[in-house]
């Protein structure tokens, strides 16, 4: 029989997020995405940082894993190189990608692990209250800025080119069958994908709501955008603040992290034969 989303929902709980919070959007299409590429639960792990978004692994039946701030990636790489078999997905905000998150966010793009790394940018910290986060606007007021924002807005896309991403893309959580085809593509490119999620904060954010992105998002893949282009790409990630290019950015083909290092080449390390080693000597070599 077809997988359904059904068979990665944990029956555990279910979500406690703000009624109308564009984590639904997300959860949904990943779980979407998940059965149309008909993943075994089994061969999935499901890796988080902190913030409203973090929890999805508690609503995920696969293998998950809520780890520290801004550290998603780091323990997802790390994870993914002991066992590398499984289809490793990374979740998480802006305040945690793109704030602390942000130089394991840097070093993973270089190194290209085999992740997908699904960010939920809803401009905002939103777990503790609304403060601005890497990605409000300059200007904006919130309980940390109340005389408004001092700084300028990470650009997130630009940020992934510039540190040359193998596949750089832009969801939007209100528009679920793009976004559920946008994480298919990532999770089928072999290397690092990276999909910034436009994700309405009902709560706390009035401005960037469902009926603003509705208005000013629009396809790339339907204006003939060329996903080759690393130049183009730039361009689009620069295009006025009142226009929201969703789609592929960019991609490329290039190795992937184990297959530049030389321990991989017998499988992953869960498949290593270790019976034989003996680790005392190290445990007396640096034992006080």
């Amino acid at each position: 029989m077809p997988r359904t989303p059904k068979d990665y929902t944990s029956t555990e709980g279910k979500p406690n997020w703000c009624p109308g919070c564009g984590d639904f959007g997300i959860e949904a299409a990943m779980k979407q995405a998940m059965a149309q590429l008909d993943l075994d639960p089994d061969k999935v792990m499901l890796i988080t940082g902190i913030g409203c978004g973090a929890n999805m692994p508690s609503w995920f039946s696969t293998y998950g894993l809520i780890t520290l701030h801004g550290r998603a990636v780091a323990v997802a790489t790390g994870a993914h190189l002991a066992n590398h078999e499984l289809s490793t997905f990374v979740e998480g905000g802006d305040g945690d990608g793109y704030g602390i998150g942000m130089g394991h966010f840097i070093h993973a793009m270089r190194r290209n692990p085999n992740l997908t790394y699904i960010v939920g940018n809803n401009t905002v910290y939103g777990l503790t209250k609304g403060q601005v986060s890497p990605t409000s606007a300059k200007g904006c007021a919130g309980p940390s800025t109340p005389f408004g924002n001092p700084d300028p807005p990470v650009n997130p896309i630009a940020l992934a080119l510039a540190n040359h991403c193998s596949f750089v893309a832009r969801g939007y959580a209100g528009n679920l069958p793009h976004l559920v085809n946008l994480i298919k593509e990532a999770h089928n490119h072999k290397g690092f994908s990276f999909i910034d999620v436009l994700q309405p904060c009902v709560t706390y954010d009035k401005v960037h709501g469902y009926k603003y992105y509705q208005d000013l998002t629009y396809d790339l893949q339907q204006s003939n955008h060329d996903t080759t282009n690393q130049e183009a790409a730039f361009k689009k990630a620069f295009e006025p603040p009142e226009k929201y290019p969703i789609g592929i950015f960019y991609k490329e083909e290039r190795p992937i992290y184990v297959e530049e290092l030389p321990q991989f080449k017998k499988g992953p390390l869960t498949r290593h034969d270790i019976s034989k080693i003996d680790v005392k000597p190290l445990f007396e070599e640096y034992s006080f």
